[in-house]
């Protein structure tokens, strides 16, 4: 349940991606909180990939990133402090490109690492994307690839080489701040980004926000290499299963998908992409405007249509 405050113009009722209160007419706050554990054994990544996860939800509200805090668990008596340290250096170089201050934190110790930032946006209150703002007729785009979740767990297992793995880690890492900046120069009506509940989820949360169907291409969405041949191959993650119990019912697939495609459905994502509903005329130029900006995996993915007997349908 929402505070009565006419201000608070986005709380948790909705799902989105972050508070947003407004303080005066011409300027709103925006307020959120993500922390992860590390995806990758490289500390200075983590710390990259953390931040740009954090920062991303600023991005998927329309705004833009101004004050960051670190929030930091660490084993300090099991693990090397020099490892923290390139945990905060990679958090800092990632704000520092956002084009935010980094001002502090908070720590504690813990049995085992986790990453992430506290991160205050500003927007103004006319111009705030949400997650419920589809409407039919629109289409979607999707700016970042999927599959980080296999990826991370099939390099940890042994199936997937370091080497491998590290050809993706820049684009896990990029922060959303470019595609928010092309989408915003479109009538974009809804926004979300891509995380751990994966394409399914969000894509369901979006449907459910606006009271809409989402139709999802299959064939359009992109992937990064080697993620759904991880699942050929048996890995998966330990939020897949979750994810799929949590649309049960809600969903419908129209083609024949073997079980490692229709994993990818269900990935979860760390610093995942912007979904972008706009109106399906001008699809087509945000894609080109993306690719343009350097976001070359952005991609045209699905439609939203009027609803029926199932939220999401994979055509």
């Amino acid at each position: 349940m929402n505070s009565a405050d006419e201000n608070l113009l986005v709380g948790f009722d909705t799902s989105d991606d972050a508070a947003v209160y407004r303080l005066s007419p011409d300027t709103a706050v925006i307020s959120t909180a993500d922390f992860i554990t590390p995806p990758v054994d490289d500390p200075y990544w983590f710390g990259q990939i953390a931040a740009a996860n954090s920062l991303s939800d600023v991005y998927a509200m329309g705004g833009r990133p101004i004050l960051a805090l670190n929030l930091v668990m660490f084993p300090s008596k099991a693990l090397d402090m020099g490892l923290l340290k390139e945990i905060l250096r990679g958090g800092n170089d990632k704000v520092l490109e956002a084009g935010a201050s980094m001002a502090g934190g908070h720590s504690v110790d813990d049995n085992e690492p986790k990453y992430g930032l506290a991160v205050t946006g500003v927007v103004h209150p006319d111009r705030i994307l949400t997650n419920c703002g589809a409407r039919p007729g629109d289409a979607l785009v999707l700016t970042k690839p999927l599959g980080t979740g296999v990826l991370f767990n099939a390099n940890r297992s042994g199936k997937l080489p370091y080497r491998e793995l590290t050809a993706v880690l820049p684009a896990v890492a990029a922060l959303n701040a470019k595609a928010c900046e092309v989408a915003l120069r479109f009538p974009v009506h809804a926004c979300t980004d891509i995380t751990g509940f994966g394409i399914m989820g969000h894509s369901m949360e979006m449907a459910q926000g606006a009271d809409v169907r989402i139709e999802l291409d299959y064939r359009s969405l992109p992937s990064y290499p080697n993620a759904v041949a991880m699942y050929r191959k048996g890995e998966t993650t330990g939020s897949n299963n979750a994810n799929r119990k949590a649309v049960q019912g809600l969903w419908d697939v129209k083609l024949k998908l073997a079980g490692a495609e229709e994993d990818l459905l269900f990935d979860p994502q760390t610093s995942g992409g912007l979904l972008l509903s706009l109106p399906e005329s001008q699809a087509d130029e945000l894609v080109r405007a993306l690719k343009s900006a350097g976001i070359e995996a952005a991609a045209r993915i699905g439609r939203v249509v009027e609803p029926g007997h199932a939220r999401v349908s994979v055509g």
